[in-house]
């Protein structure tokens, strides 16, 4: 899909379909001089409401219209979601090319939106499929009309669009092929694409020889070699400080000997999602040349059980000198982003988010509405919630508690990596790597368990969602200096 930014009138630009918008209490606004596209909305044919479509023909062209609700509340959000109902609808009408009357007096992030909602809907993550006579495919060209020039917004709404659904094909693929060297194979390309970003990956022997003995640990039961990725982003000449974004990066969850049961574990190739997304949104902030100094290190590996796996009752040792009990191999997120916490603080990170589908519990309390936001600063923690804001991509702060680090008090080493009792599993875990990223510098943990994959969204409804790539991107442009 070719998508781009014109000053045409809609009926001029040679579109085979032109998409008009309505808002609640309001006309059309460019409707022809009997007033057909009007009359469908006075007679309920076509409604208002968000999502809402309704084709007509006029002369030799076919139209939908799309509702935004109330024109006071519209936002990037709904402009997403009612861009992915026109590109369903296009696509199913064999729509080849398309122009959307971008709304009247709509503001930069509003257009944003709706090409993101645009191009994330039309993104096929079903290609390994044999043909399908059925299948439709997207408009091969659409256009977003207005009277003003709003390339900028269009084009940044592209390369966010295309950041995300990047994130979404890698987790999408099987874990056959997106192995930890595939991962770091891809941050290698990212690596090029300028002269200041750098990377450097860790294998197994080199893990072992760094005393990251929680990450290798989690490593031992798989023969495929796990990678530690760290790729920065140094603009030259920025005073902004450090910006690490730590990401989960397990292509494969078995479970380990704590074995999880076999149905629904195909899902687990989807718990790299915190890693993919950590690496696009890397990709488009130095695509977009955001000026603020980026760390980013992914803890890349397969869970797997075997005669050289981890086992419940190891003890194991960080790589910042912490002991660990190991009770629980399947919980073995929290292990691999142990040495990746301590790896970003060491190369200089100044504040640090980490992403993970990391419990159950966290999926269990908020479901794809929102992730979990953890943070040991309330200042940092509301940075993060204003990038979500920005963003569209919804968090809701979730509690850390001395009652809660007491739970995984080790018995025979300095932590657990499962509390001793079923509880407050989510805000354990988040415990686990407060350990790491300790209170020196300010961190958020955000729990991506129930917003990774199969969402259920207009734009995003089944397969990975590629959650965080726009979070992490606003996140590192309200930093920028």
């Amino acid at each position: 899909m070719h998508i781009e930014a014109t000053t045409q009138a809609p009926t001029d630009t040679g579109a085979d379909t032109v998409a008009v918008p309505v808002f609640d209490g309001e006309g059309v606004a460019h409707d022809f001089e009997d007033g057909f596209l009007g009359s469908l909305v006075e007679r309920g044919e076509a409604k208002t409401s968000i999502g809402s479509v309704a084709v007509t023909h006029g002369g030799d062209l076919r139209f939908i219209i799309y509702g935004l609700g109330k024109r006071d509340d519209l936002t990037p959000e709904k402009a997403r979601r009612a861009a992915a109902a026109v590109e369903t609808k296009a696509r199913s009408l064999g729509c080849a090319t398309l122009c959307i009357e971008i709304p009247h007096h709509a503001d930069d992030a509003t257009v944003e939106g709706l090409v993101e909602g645009m191009a994330l809907s039309a993104h096929r993550w079903d290609t390994r499929k044999g043909n399908d006579p059925e299948r439709r495919e997207p408009a091969a060209e659409v256009m977003f009309s207005d009277h003003d020039d709003r390339t900028v917004p269009v084009a940044r709404g592209i390369l966010l669009a295309a950041a995300q659904n990047r994130a979404r094909d890698l987790q999408n693929s099987p874990p056959n092929e997106m192995t930890p060297d595939a991962l770091a194979a891809r941050a290698a390309e990212i690596a090029e694409l300028s002269e200041h970003a750098t990377l450097e990956t860790l294998d197994r022997a080199q893990l072992i020889a760094a005393g990251c003995g929680a990450f290798a640990a989690v490593a031992q039961g798989t023969d495929r070699e796990p990678r530690m990725i760290v790729l920065k982003w140094n603009p030259p000449g920025v005073t902004a400080e450090p910006l690490a974004l730590v990401g989960k990066a397990v292509t494969f969850d078995s479970g380990g000997i704590s074995i999880k049961p076999s149905v629904g574990m195909e899902g687990m190739k989807f718990d790299m999602s915190g890693g993919a997304a950590v690496l696009e949104a890397t990709a488009a902030i130095i695509e977009l040349n955001v000026q603020v100094p980026v760390i980013s290190v992914v803890g890349a590996t397969e869970n797997l059980l075997s005669g050289s796996a981890m086992r419940p009752s190891d003890i194991v040792t960080a790589s910042d000198g912490t002991t660990i009990e190991i009770d629980n191999t399947d919980a073995e997120g929290r292990l691999v982003l142990a040495d990746c916490l301590v790896k970003a603080k060491a190369e200089g990170a100044k504040r640090i988010v980490d992403l993970a589908t990391l419990t159950g519990a966290m999926d269990i309390a908020l479901g794809p509405a929102y992730a979990g936001l953890f943070s040991n600063n309330d200042e940092w923690a509301a940075t993060l919630m204003a990038a979500s804001d920005g963003s569209g991509e919804p968090l809701w702060r979730m509690p850390l508690h001395p009652s809660y680090r007491k739970m995984i008090e080790g018995v025979y080493a300095d932590i657990r990596n499962t509390a001793s009792k079923r509880v407050a599993g989510a805000s354990t875990a988040a415990e686990f790597l407060h350990h790491f990223a300790g209170d020196e510098i300010p961190w958020a943990h955000l729990d991506i368990a129930g917003v990774a994959d199969d969402v259920d969204l207009p734009y995003a409804k089944k397969g990975g969602a590629g959650f965080g790539v726009r979070l992490l991107v606003t996140l590192a442009e309200s930093l920028a200096a």
